[in-house]
This record gives structure tokens, C-alpha cells and sequence, in this order.
């Protein structure tokens, strides 16, 4: 009896892990050049089609992918809807780097129907790079704090101010759903000079330890 019930045990635990393997899917990242990157987003409602599905395939997605935010047009879903978590960014940071910034330890966080309500502090810049325009990393100036209002995973209203680098991370990701991307804030001359590496990334001619999807 005793042996039924371990053999019952171990069968139904490598089912759980099994299972779990193929619980959450890794999206393919939409690579620069697609049109999906270039459109103003949509509000959605609570009845989106399997929506607590695609949030999870993209925190699987992202952490596959060493990003540290992801937004809905970069998985080819033209909705207002991205992903950040700026812990990972402390929990990895170099010693030197420790206290340096005020949002520390980070945040987690779904931001659903997104909308910036203010933009204040002094710029600065840092360097910033890109899921849909890989091997490509670039200083950019953003305002030090953003006020934000947006909708959670249970779809409960919330407004919050965010400084630091959590700011940075929404604003770049705000900016996905608003059809912007990272290098629009480049000088004209400095985007040309890129031209040439973002042409080989739509084609598909870099090799990348993550799934991308290209334009036809």
C-alpha cells in the first residue's frame, strides 16, 4: 500500500513539472521595422481575450530574453498594455552603484491603459538598449520622475509617481505603446550612422540568444 501511494506521489509531482514546463509560452520579440512598432496602442477591458495568459507568457518572455521590461506591440499585441521590473536591475548592480539611485530596491509591476500624466525632475542621461533593436545600446535623456496613470492585473485604478531608473524603464516602455522607440531621441546624424546595424536587424541578419519575428 505504502509503495502504491510513493509510486502515486512521484507520478503526480512529474506531472506538476511536466506540466509547468508548457504552462507559459516564450513569445518571439518583434524586431525593429515592423509596423506593430509604430502604432499609437489601444485601451482594453477586462474581457480581452486570455489576457492573464499573454501578461504571463510575457514576464516568461522578458526574463528569457535578460529584459527588464517588455511591452504588448514588442509580443505583436497593438494594445496599451507592458511589464517592468526594475528589481532585478538592483539585485544585480555593481557595488559602487549601491544607494546611488532613490527608487531602490525596484518595483514590479503590469501597467494596463497607461497614460503619463506629468513629467518632472532634471534629465538626465543613461544608456539604454532594446529587445526589438538588439546589440544596439545608446545614451538617452529622459525627465528624472513620471506620474502615471494606469490599471493593474485586477484592473484597479492607480496613479503613482516613479523616479530613478523604475522611471526610466516605464518611460521607455510607455513609449512602445505610444509607437516610439529608443533611437528617435538620437541626433539626426548619430541615427544615420546606425542605419546600417538597424537595416541587418530587420532583415534578420543578427544572431540572438532569444526568438525574434520579422517583417515581411
Amino acid at each position: 500500500m505504502r509503495s502504491h501511494l510513493f509510486a502515486h506521489c512521484v507520478i503526480w509531482r512529474y506531472f506538476r513539472v511536466f506540466n509547468q514546463r508548457f504552462l507559459y509560452m516564450i513569445l518571439p520579440i518583434v524586431a525593429y521595422g515592423a509596423p506593430v512598432l509604430r502604432k499609437v496602442c489601444k485601451d482594453i477591458t477586462p474581457d480581452f481575450p486570455k489576457l492573464t495568459k499573454l501578461i504571463d507568457d510575457m514576464w516568461e518572455t522578458m526574463y528569457a530574453s535578460n529584459g527588464v521590461g517588455l511591452a504588448a506591440p514588442q509580443v505583436n499585441h497593438e494594445i496599451r498594455l507592458f511589464i517592468i521590473d526594475s528589481l532585478q536591475v538592483f539585485e544585480n548592480q555593481d557595488e559602487e552603484d549601491k544607494g546611488k539611485f532613490k527608487d531602490e530596491p525596484g518595483v514590479k509591476r503590469v501597467f494596463i491603459n497607461a497614460h503619463i500624466k506629468q513629467l518632472n525632475g532634471q534629465p538626465w542621461s543613461y544608456n539604454e538598449g532594446c529587445l526589438s533593436i538588439p546589440k544596439i545600446r545608446e545614451d538617452v535623456v529622459r525627465p528624472e520622475e513620471v506620474t502615471i496613470e494606469y490599471l493593474d492585473e485586477d484592473f484597479q485604478p492607480k496613479t503613482e509617481t516613479f523616479v530613478g531608473i523604475t522611471s526610466r524603464i516605464i518611460q521607455h516602455e510607455y513609449d512602445h505603446i505610444e509607437g516610439k522607440l529608443f533611437i528617435d531621441y538620437l541626433k539626426p546624424l548619430r541615427k544615420k550612422m546606425l542605419s546600417g546595424k538597424l537595416n541587418d536587424i530587420s532583415k534578420g541578419k543578427l544572431k540572438l540568444d532569444y526568438k525574434m519575428m520579422y517583417s515581411k
